[in-house]
């Protein structure tokens, strides 16, 4: 499959778009967890996706291969966490949200409409192998290829230049593995996608990104037995964060700060003539 869409391309740039606001939260809301962070304080959630407010797994399961499956339990997981991050009043606050690359419109607008319900001011929903790549990747501005293995979805995204040039998605994950269950079809899924990738290059941009070595992550990128096949079948190294389960949300908690520091030094808008 294949996407142009980036999730955060911005019509209006970050100085005007998010004028007056003062605090944010970071959110990753993934099919078997969702993660949280907040400047100054860093992650403060990271507990099952589910509205049971005691974790309880298969509660209430609001996400499912990625997709929002039900909106109104989603809905209170997420007022859940927002009522401990940043309390009652969520006004002045900029929620930056993370999603599946391959995620259509009516799943981003279902978030956007989930988030603009807790009363937020300002709103960013974004790619995962962008908010990926500002906090693991290399800051060169080349092709990057994200790898992120997850519960339920596997995804390959082809980064040039900050944007997405090619991406595939396959819903299977660490969940469909068994408790003893080698990592094969994970691992094999991976690397089928990023081949068919590499195949229909025509630029080479696969091939550079080959040779930097692919950025691993998600919960698939903590085991060994998956990041150590892939680096041997691709005869490369691979990149790994310091917790690559939580890649995606420190992610876009940087793109987070950057926006708010934007916001902070922004000109006043002229007020009307006296």
């Amino acid at each position: 499959m294949h996407s142009p869409h980036d999730g955060w391309r911005h019509g209006r740039s970050i100085r005007n778009g998010y004028r007056g606001v003062t605090r944010g939260l970071a959110l990753d809301l993934g099919s078997s967890r969702t993660r949280a962070w907040i400047p100054g304080l860093g992650i403060v959630t990271d507990a099952e996706s589910t509205d049971d407010p005691e974790g309880g797994r298969g509660h209430g399961r609001p996400v499912r291969r990625g997709r929002i499956v039900d909106p109104e339990s989603c809905g209170r997981m997420l007022s859940r966490i927002a009522d401990t991050a940043l309390g009652a009043d969520r006004s002045e606050t900029l929620i930056v949200l993370s999603h599946p690359v391959l995620a259509g419109p009516e799943h981003r607008a279902e978030a956007r409409e989930l988030l603009a319900a807790l009363g937020t001011t300002s709103v960013i929903v974004l790619n995962s192998a962008r908010a990926a790549a500002a906090y693991a990747g290399p800051q060169d501005g080349g092709p990057l290829l994200v790898v992120d293995i997850g519960a339920e979805l596997t995804e390959v995204t082809l980064l040039v230049d900050g944007m997405v040039r090619d991406a595939r998605q396959a819903e299977t994950g660490l969940s469909d593995l068994g408790p003893a269950e080698p990592p094969t079809a994970v691992v094999r899924t991976a690397l089928d996608m990023i081949m068919e990738m590499w195949q229909q290059d025509r630029h080479g941009a696969v091939l550079g990104a080959l040779r930097k070595g692919p950025l691993l992550a998600g919960g698939g990128a903590l085991r060994p037995d998956i990041t150590n096949r892939i680096a041997v079948r691709l005869g490369v190294p691979v990149r790994l964060a310091d917790d690559p389960a939580t890649t995606v949300v420190r992610g876009a908690g940087l793109i987070l700060s950057s926006a708010l520091r934007h916001a902070a030094v922004a000109p006043a808008l002229p007020g009307p003539a006296r």
